[in-house]
């Protein structure tokens, strides 16, 4: 089984939409309460939304023997935007391997900093990354509260 990270392709469109829902609802419960996860990944899925963001962000994919494991945005402010991971898939790797190229293609573009407004699961790994937290944000979403943290890093 071969890891590749490439582009992100219009065809990602959907299958990441679904891994973004995926790996909301199934890895976030406890951290995050249901209503939570429903506010922060609603269903139904609105297809259309997500292709429009991920046409604009043309995130990095990871993919593993044709299958979408993951996938990581980065904004010219240095923003990571998205940073998810398939729930089958967390722990081998994939992230890992995902912000490894982030990085490298921010060093290349001239950024001299990387920020992330990081969930309760993804703040862990962007802390194993160098990332310090900066701040504590109560984020709104469908009149939930959910919790994350910004973080940065210089490079």
């Amino acid at each position: 089984m071969s890891l590749i990270i490439r582009p992100y392709q219009s065809r990602d469109a959907r299958p990441l939409a679904e891994l973004f829902y995926a790996s909301v609802h199934r890895s976030a419960l406890g951290p995050y309460n249901q209503a939570q996860l429903d506010a922060w990944a609603p269903y139904p899925i609105d297809y259309g939304l997500w292709r429009q963001k991920l046409d604009l962000l043309q995130p990095l994919v990871a993919e593993q023997d044709g299958t979408l494991t993951g996938f990581m945005t980065l904004e010219p402010s240095g923003l990571i935007g998205l940073a998810f991971t398939h729930p089958d898939f967390q722990r081998q790797g994939v992230a890992q391997a995902l912000y490894r190229q982030l990085e490298h293609r921010a060093r290349e573009q001239g950024l001299t900093q990387l920020t992330v407004d990081a969930s309760k699961l993804a703040k862990p790994f962007f802390a194993k990354q160098g990332f310090s937290v900066t701040s504590e944000n109560q984020v709104q979403r469908r009149g939930k509260i959910l919790v994350n943290w910004t973080m940065e890093k210089a490079l």
